[in-house]
């Protein structure tokens, strides 16, 4: 039955955007990744982008990141600065200790702003995390 499905919220991964050069457009872009800050690997990672508005919405996207090993990020998409005035929001899915783990990450309207990043070890940089 669909009540006996339990499905944990999945802890210490985070969704975070940067701004990085882009060296196809000769130009500082944002982009937004997965962070594994967890011991072990996380397997058969989904994650599926979506935003909206009070009268717009984006495209939904999903990304199949594969297994990414602890302690490491992926790259999961380029944020156009057009969708920052959205909602911007990221399920992540994944398997890990035999179990299924999903977690809803979510970007507020114009939370992705270099006034908001912290610094992020694993990066290196300075990011925006998301709520």
């Amino acid at each position: 039955m669909k009540k006996d499905i339990e499905i944990p919220i999945a802890e210490n991964i985070q969704i975070v955007a940067t701004k990085e050069w882009d060296k196809d457009f000769l130009a500082q872009t944002w982009n937004v990744y997965l962070i594994n800050n967890r011991e072990d690997l996380i397997e058969s990672v989904l994650v599926m982008s979506r935003g909206n508005s009070k009268n717009k919405k984006t495209t939904t996207l999903r990304h199949g990141l594969g297994d990414l090993p602890g302690h490491a990020g992926a790259k999961v998409e380029f944020i156009a600065e057009e969708v920052f005035g959205f909602t911007n929001e990221y399920l992540v899915t994944f398997f890990a200790q035999g179990k299924l783990f999903e977690r809803n990450f979510e970007f507020p309207p114009f939370n992705i702003s270099e006034k908001n990043t912290v610094f992020i070890d694993l990066m290196g940089q300075d990011c925006v995390v998301a709520e």
